[in-house]
């Protein structure tokens, strides 16, 4: 498995599916519009997390080679797809059930409260994945850690604002325990949205710093048992 990051809460995911099989899996590509270019990417199955202009520019996203769509999934419930497992979860933007009027207002959120988000987790090559999309909530609630269940990788959003903060998102760490987290949705240079910068998450873990990655590629032989650690990738 690979998994690389494009930048905010846009990841892609090349999962082996036996030989000379590959799929692959994108999450929340974004609009130019937010600061960052978004390169030419191919997706099998595209998962959206809520729709906001930085998380659901689907248009950006080509279909795969050979013809056919992408399987596009937008939201609660279960899927099978291509061998790969997908579970979505209800969760929220916000720690008011999405209640919340974002002030400022970005100029790619569309009118009202902050919303809804989905939670989801992937299962492929023995490995069990999380994306946490936008998540507000300060802890999850006992349904969703059940529902979530045991998690190998996390992403989890960290640079605050319209998501969690460091304190928050090493609360959420706790809860669910994986093995390696990847950070994402943090101030990264070009990026139009003032967030919080990977520096304040590494510091409230005690780590000065990271070498960043360009990409993680991994397999269930390489997780270790009592493993906890944190991987840093490159835009």
């Amino acid at each position: 498995m690979q998994i690389i990051w494009h930048g905010q809460s846009c990841f892609q995911i090349i999962t082996s599916q036996g030989k000379n099989n590959q799929v692959s899996i994108v999450i929340d590509p974004f609009s130019d519009e937010i600061g960052l270019k978004l390169p030419k990417i191919e997706a099998d199955i595209l998962l959206v997390t809520h729709h906001h202009q930085d998380h659901d520019n689907t248009k950006a996203v080509q279909s795969p080679k050979g013809g056919g769509n992408f399987f596009l999934i937008d939201g609660q419930g279960e899927y099978d797809i291509k061998n790969v497992f997908i579970r979505g979860i209800r969760a929220f933007h916000d720690n008011s059930q999405g209640k919340t009027t974002p002030t400022p207002r970005p100029p790619w959120f569309p009118p009202g409260p902050l919303g809804e988000n989905t939670i989801y987790t992937i299962e492929t090559e023995d490995l069990k994945l999380c994306h946490l999309g936008d998540l507000g909530q300060k802890e999850l609630t006992d349904e969703q850690l059940e529902t979530i269940g045991e998690v190998d990788i996390l992403f989890i959003p960290v640079g605050g604002v319209y998501t969690v903060a460091a304190k928050e998102a090493l609360n959420i760490m706790s809860q669910i325990e994986p093995h390696i987290t990847i950070p994402m949705h943090y101030q990264i240079p070009k990026l139009k949205v003032k967030l919080d910068g990977l520096d304040k998450f590494l510091k409230s873990l005690g780590i000065k710093s990271i070498v960043p990655e360009n990409k993680l590629s991994i397999k269930k032989k390489d997780i270790l048992p009592e493993e906890a650690k944190i991987i840093v990738l490159k835009p």
